[in-house]
């Protein structure tokens, strides 16, 4: 390898561990953009899921367009399949994400989906594979396990509102779970961007009539409208194009820093924005979770998001 193939390499590596970090960043201020919806304009979990799957679809898609990675033509039936079902499970994500969001807190909604996916795939891929996992991965899905209960277990908000976020966390985390677990090679002619980008537009609208019914009218206020913009922009369209993005110049393995900044972010946000705090117990949950995925990514090397 000469010297100029080298530099160029580690640039490129570097620009992707940028990514992934402003990819995890940006994923930890969704929630905070939702509940923002939730209080000043009176939406609904579906309505803000249904704007920020539409929102960021026609972003992602429009850059698919852009770039290439996308193409106007009739699309085949192995293409729509793969976009209804990505579409589907994107649907239950995010809807189940902010109801989680908004039973609980910001903070322990990410904490927890995050957690839980960690602990679906880990399992799911095992029994998918055969293979008994490592002590090193077990041992981190104690830790995690543990993490969870002690978050879940001390509530600061009521017994009451933390099991009902806890329930739609896990629900949430199952749809991504099973987006994450999809072995499925890419199709040649619709790669992930494009794919993703479709599927939140056919997730938004799957949520619209649902979304009309509870009320998607937003008051024309600049703080509300700019919330709205911000939702599909940044955790959305931008952050999963930084994602993707990243995962073409840096090592898999590096998207432990995502995954890792993201409910870090919502946590600092959550604490400066909401005055939300968690406690002593639900910090060190919330530390043992953290370290414990941090352990399996560099134990197993797989990417946190498909």
């Amino acid at each position: 390898m000469s010297v100029r193939t080298f530099v160029h390499a580690a640039r490129n590596t570097r620009s992707g561990l940028d990514l992934f970090v402003l990819a995890g960043v940006l994923w930890g201020t969704g929630g905070i953009a939702g509940a923002v919806l939730a209080g000043r304009a009176g939406l609904h979990p579906v309505a803000i899921a249904a704007h920020r799957l539409l929102a960021g679809g026609l972003l992602i898609t429009g850059y698919a367009l852009a770039t290439g990675r996308l193409r106007v033509r009739r699309p085949s039936r192995a293409e729509l399949a793969r976009i209804a079902g990505a579409g589907a499970l994107f649907t239950v994500f995010q809807a189940a994400y902010f109801a989680a969001v908004l039973a609980g807190s910001v903070s322990l909604a990410t904490l927890t989906t995050m957690v839980a996916v960690h602990l679906m795939v880990t399992v799911g891929t095992a029994v998918r594979e055969r293979r008994r996992p490592g002590r090193i991965v077990l041992a981190s899905l104690a830790a995690a396990a543990l993490g969870l209960v002690l978050l879940l277990g001390t509530p600061a908000g009521g017994a009451g509102g933390a099991l009902v976020g806890a329930g739609f966390a896990l629900v949430a985390a199952g749809g991504f779970a099973v987006l994450t677990l999809d072995s499925r090679p890419a199709l040649p002619t619709l790669d992930r961007v494009a794919v993703t980008g479709l599927g939140f537009l056919f997730g938004g609208c799957l949520l619209l009539p649902a979304g009309l019914v509870v009320g998607m009218t937003v008051p024309m206020r600049a703080d509300v409208l700019g919330a709205v913009v911000f939702l599909g922009v940044l955790p959305t369209g931008a952050a999963y194009v930084a994602y993707f993005t990243a995962l073409g110049r840096a090592h898999p393995a590096g998207a432990i820093v995502a995954v890792l900044l993201e409910p870090l972010t919502a946590t600092v946000l959550s604490a400066f924005l909401r005055g939300e705090r968690l406690g002593p117990v639900q910090l060190l949950g919330g530390l043992l979770v953290l370290t414990s995925i941090a352990v399996h990514r560099r134990a197993t090397g797989l990417p946190v998001r498909d």
